[in-house]
């Protein structure tokens, strides 16, 4: 008899109930099981300044400095001392008539030539040369220093384009865990409302319409919920992505409803930071800079240079003694004509620095309009979120009424079920605007440049 009761009380509206909490369960139990094997716990400005400082396009624009570096070493190379040594050791032989073309009696040397030799030479010495003076060199390493100060700025844009890029998918998981905890409470609500269906059914006060209403509500909620489920988890994977790490389980310090709301900015204020503040802007005119002086170097290669050389070492012819010899000296270069070679890298470079000032104007009018455009989504996705809010208390209400009237059996559960849709509704709304402003915070900071910093 107890089996029949139990078969009884097991309606495919309760069996459906306890599936919802059996799923809710196990996604929380592996959680758990992840967590405790390998869980990384992160903060939104954690993540924000993991991302900048570990991912791959950072650390690839780290290598383009050390590359920038290097450069100013080569540059400066024509600036330093060149110092070489050589030693030979040479047989050779000599026409006497071309050795000694002024024809001179010489004792043992026929007048019509004869070889001489052969004779064995050794000779060893050292070569130093160093620059005086040569404006064209000093301005190569200036633009080079230049480059490797674009350079720099340039891993500050990858850092904030990393950046937020990681802080978009943190809200995204954030996001996911929100619809993934309303979709819950509504999996929870209907199957409270059908218990309530079947208890009014068996009790001869409700109809079979009403369980059937319900039974349907939850198989929409439970369905919902499994794609809340795989959302969640999704997103998580995108997150490690984002960061460079491995797929490890993500514990999210956060939530939308603890991030700041209402951040008090001026729109003034925010373009002031972001002209001061914008890496890739920086970049840029650091660029634009370093092609001018690149082109004011090329320009300095027509200027004399001068230099100073030394040389000093031994020889000797094999089985005699060494003997010392030396060669200073002070060289005066001065270029005359290259074949308009020098004008074409002018104009070359010249070119290059214009293409980029233009760039850095347009870039500049880009920063503007991404300042005034994030401080008004700021604005208005905070009212949106105050909005969301009062429809979802609302809601609740009309949910709580409605359910009143249901359970006293003075209506049926129609109204139960609409109002229930509705708060399905709000609840997503409310997700959605509480994501929208701290979307529009993230593309704020990062309008300014100063995404690192965010909270």
């Amino acid at each position: 008899m107890n089996r029949t009761l139990l078969q009884r009380r097991l309606t495919p509206g309760l069996l459906l109930a306890l599936i919802v909490a059996l799923i809710a369960f196990l996604a929380r139990a592996a959680t758990a099981q992840v967590t405790a094997d390998s869980t990384i716990r992160l903060t939104l400005g954690e993540a924000v300044r993991l991302a900048a400082q570990q991912n791959t396009a950072v650390q690839s624009a780290r290598y383009r400095v050390e590359a920038a570096q290097a450069r100013v070493t080569q540059s400066r190379s024509d600036l330093l001392p060149n110092v070489s040594g050589l030693a030979t050791e040479r047989r050779s032989t000599l026409n006497s008539a071309a050795a000694f073309p002024i024809e001179l009696p010489i004792p043992g040397i026929d007048p019509n030539g004869s070889i001489l030799g052969p004779l064995d030479v050794f000779d060893a010495r050292a070569r130093l040369s160093q620059s005086v003076f040569d404006p064209a060199a000093l301005a190569r390493v200036k633009s080079a220093k230049t480059n490797v100060a674009a350079a720099g700025a340039g891993v500050g844009q990858s850092a904030d384009v990393a950046a937020a890029t990681a802080a978009n998918a943190y809200l995204g998981v954030l996001r996911a865990d929100a619809v993934y905890e309303a979709r819950l409470q509504d999996s929870t609500l209907a199957a409270d409302l059908l218990r309530i269906a079947q208890d009014q059914l068996k009790a001869g006060t409700g109809v079979a319409l009403d369980v059937t209403r319900a039974r349907s509500q939850l198989t929409g909620a439970r369905t919902q919920l499994i794609v809340a489920l795989n959302d969640r988890d999704r997103s998580r994977i995108d997150l490690a992505r984002s960061l460079s790490l491995p797929l490890v389980n993500l514990e999210l310090a956060d939530s939308l409803a603890s991030l700041p709301l209402n951040v008090a900015t001026t729109e003034q204020a925010a373009l002031d930071a972001a002209f001061k503040g914008r890496s890739d802007l920086r970049a840029l005119e650091l660029q634009a800079q370093a092609a001018r002086q690149q082109a004011s170097a090329i320009r300095m290669e027509a200027l004399p240079t001068v230099g100073v050389l030394a040389d000093y070492g031994v020889s000797q012819r094999n089985g005699r003694s060494f003997l010392p010899t030396y060669d200073l000296g002070v060289a005066l270069s001065v270029p005359i004509f290259d074949g308009f070679r020098r004008e074409g890298r002018i104009e070359e470079q010249t070119s290059a620095a214009r293409d980029l000032e233009n760039r850095a104007r347009d870039l500049r009018v880009q920063v503007e309009a991404d300042v005034r455009t994030a401080v008004l989504n700021l604005a208005s996705s905070a009212e949106a979120v105050a909005a969301a809010r009062e429809r979802l208390a609302l809601a609740e209400q009309e949910v709580s009424q409605a359910r009143e009237r249901f359970q006293a059996g003075v209506a049926g559960n129609a109204d139960v079920i609409t109002a229930a849709l509705s708060l399905n509704a709000a609840r997503t709304l409310l997700v959605d605007a509480l994501t929208s402003y701290q979307a529009s915070r993230v593309a704020l900071a990062r309008a300014q440049g100063v995404i690192s910093t965010l909270d």
